[in-house]
């Protein structure tokens, strides 16, 4: 039976990590967890002067660098001058060199969050009227590449590395104490320390590259990764590695003397070993929620302490779990694992099933805020698809359950008869090699007395310790076969088998998870960003100042253009003359032509009228369609000195 369950088991092993890496590939790039909810300019907005310097408000606090914003002119050369600054709050500029240009311009931007994600992004504005421009905002990205698939795959072997560690030596100290001498488990809670140490200092060197330029070639650069050590990630990284060092010497002692102390004296390590275990796993906790979602946004007093119980909670239910697995199908046959263990282990699964449901509903409310960002937000959906496997997970811990009470109603001692057949047999081999001594001894007579007792003895013990390795054999064979022939501990071990594979995936999307904007942020950006678009819109008089020059006396001055809101309908429009020197002054007459040329509309003519003195004035100016217009003035200083400026601008 064992030989037709090995299969099945790898070939489920597989199929799971198969499934686990389509979530990992289909994961794509990571999203922001500062969300950018304003910027002045605005985006698509067209200015009449050059502004001194270009500001972006985000919904949390960002981390910057000294290229973290940059500004393109059309041709993509940078104009910023000096490092970028915070300036109020989550606002943050840059400085611009003056005497810019009209045209179209570039604000690129990649920052880091407070919880540790990278955020990049990129938006155009005009100074005057657009224009064509050679720099491409599409392809502006955080996280992604190969570097970005790296640290997605390092962050997921992290995850599993600690539930492995901290599950697995929970088990072993909490259901069952000889389980410190099974290799099969050894090794277990070593691969998980060894993986959570690869995958740490793995996340350290891909940090600087991941959250700057993303190049492979960059993740050996020791600038980028002095930089990281200066980060609230990096000291995070290097106090699990500490954590990590204190762990070694737990594994040693759980493995080494502790296997090896009398009854009496492991109870006193084990209330040691169980102390400075869980110091050490609530530190490794602690690395986590002190650099990501918890350190963050609402109540990150709570918020970390929760996440901490929350990782305990994980770790000692999907660990334990993957090494009661490792038990049922690795243990050895002089020492099964008892019903005992495994009802012990169901108690502590329990415990830590409500822990999850209780941190898990206020991380929920504290992500999320609301009940529509479950299903109008990616992270409430992933978080459905969370709350369904660990639902579907519960349901299969119940079945075994109850394969658990019916092993626990088996009787493991063996018959009597059957012990008195062993011993019959034990004897039989006994007095079998008896005889093929005594004719081994026999046989040997005539070579003389010496040689006869020299080959008797050596022969005889040769004999006898082969025949006792075979009989050790038949007898380890025998009860692998009786135990693997139960049908209670062959339904547990499918059972939590299913168990398992579910929690491979459930590990992938919670690690897709942290990765994952929360619904909270995204709600809260889309608000800020409809917010300024409303008060862009009701504000929005559309200014234009054009320069005019009609050669005659008083011919020289500035014409300014305001319309309001400068969206499809009826509109405001408002005309300004002024001399060069700022003061209104009239003219004889002012006229004003719209012009959508892409569409062939136009010139639509407004006559506006005079107010004040150098002010006129039109209301219900008409804009049929939305589109880049071409605004057009006409001056008139006198009987016969005239002319006519434009620009374009975006309306609607």
């Amino acid at each position: 039976m064992t030989q037709t369950i090995a299969p099945r088991v790898r070939t489920l092993v597989l199929l799971l990590l198969a499934a686990t890496g389509l979530l990992l590939a289909g994961a794509g790039p990571v999203s922001a967890h500062a969300a950018l909810t304003g910027s002045d300019p605005q985006q698509g907005a067209v200015v009449d002067k050059a502004p001194t310097q270009v500001s972006l408000t985000f919904s949390e606090g960002v981390a910057l660098s000294n290229d973290s914003l940059r500004v393109l002119d059309p041709k993509g050369k940078r104009i910023d001058r000096g490092d970028p600054a915070n300036v109020s709050g989550t606002t943050y500029a840059v400085k611009l060199h003056s005497g810019l240009p009209d045209g179209t311009y570039t604000v690129t931007y990649q920052v880091v969050s407070e919880d540790s994600h990278p955020v990049a992004g990129a938006y155009t504005f005009s100074i005057g009227a657009p224009s064509q421009t050679t720099v491409s905002v599409s392809d502006q990205e955080a996280g992604g590449g190969v570097v970005g698939w790296l640290y997605g795959f390092g962050r997921y072997v992290s995850y599993a590395g600690f539930i492995v560690l901290v599950g697995g030596a929970a088990f072993v100290l909490a259901c069952w104490q000889p389980g410190s001498g099974v290799r099969a488990l050894q090794r277990l809670v070593v691969t998980g320390w060894l993986a959570l140490t690869a995958a740490t200092l793995g996340l350290l060197l891909l940090r600087g590259s991941y959250t700057s330029s993303g190049k492979v070639g960059d993740v050996f650069d020791l600038d980028l990764l002095g930089q990281v050590l200066q980060t609230k990630t990096g000291a995070a990284l290097v106090s699990r590695l500490l954590l990590l060092a204190a762990a070694a010497l737990f594994i040693a002692v759980l493995f080494g003397a502790y296997d090896k102390r009398e009854d009496e004296e492991k109870r006193d390590l084990t209330f040691g070993l169980a102390i400075g275990g869980t110091v050490v796993a609530a530190g490794l906790g602690a690395s986590w929620a002190m650099s990501e979602h918890a350190s963050t946004g609402l109540q990150a007093g709570i918020a970390m302490p929760v996440d901490i119980l929350h990782l305990l909670a994980v770790a000692s239910w999907l660990g334990g779990l993957v090494t009661l697995l490792v038990a049922l199908y690795r243990a050895p046959a002089d020492t099964p694992l008892p019903g005992s263990a495994v009802r012990r282990f169901s108690r502590v699964a329990f415990g830590s099933v409500l822990a999850l449901v209780a941190t898990g509903i206020y991380q929920s409310w504290r992500q999320l805020g609301s009940w529509s960002a479950f299903t109008g937000t990616r992270y409430g959906q992933l978080l459905l698809v969370k709350i369904g496997l660990v639902v579907l997970l519960v349901g299969i811990a119940w079945v075994s359950r109850r394969w658990t009470a019916r092993l626990a109603e088996t009787v493991v001692a063996k018959p009597r008869k059957a012990t008195e057949d062993s011993d019959g047999e034990k004897e039989h081999a006994t007095a079998q090699a008896g005889a093929s001594v005594s004719t081994s001894a026999a046989a040997s007579g005539k070579k003389g007395a010496a040689a006869t007792a020299a080959g008797k003895e050596d022969g005889g013990s040769q004999r006898a310790a082969q025949l006792a390795r075979q009989q050790a054999a038949i007898d380890t064979a025998r009860q692998k076969q009786e135990r693997d022939a139960d049908p209670n501990r062959f339904g547990l071990r499918r059972s939590v088998l299913a168990e398992a594979g579910v929690a491979v995936v459930l590990l992938a999307v919670t690690t897709m998870l942290t990765s994952t904007e929360p619904g909270r942020t995204e709600e809260d950006a889309r608000a800020a960003t409809s917010s300024s678009s409303a008060e862009a819109s009701s504000a929005g008089a559309l200014t234009l100042d054009m320069s005019f020059d009609t050669g005659g006396e008083d011919g020289k001055g500035v014409v300014r253009v305001d319309l309001d809101p400068a969206r499809v309908g009826g509109n405001e429009m408002h005309v300004y003359v002024q001399r060069p020197n700022g003061r209104a002054f009239d003219i004889p007459e002012v006229k004003v032509a719209f012009t959508l040329e892409s569409q062939d509309i136009g010139p639509l003519p407004v006559v506006p009228d005079h107010i004040a003195t150098g002010h006129w004035s039109a209301s219900g100016v008409q804009i049929p369609v939305a589109g880049e217009w071409k605004i057009t003035v006409t001056v008139r200083t006198s009987d016969i000195d005239q002319t006519t400026v434009s620009k374009n601008a975006q309306i609607g």
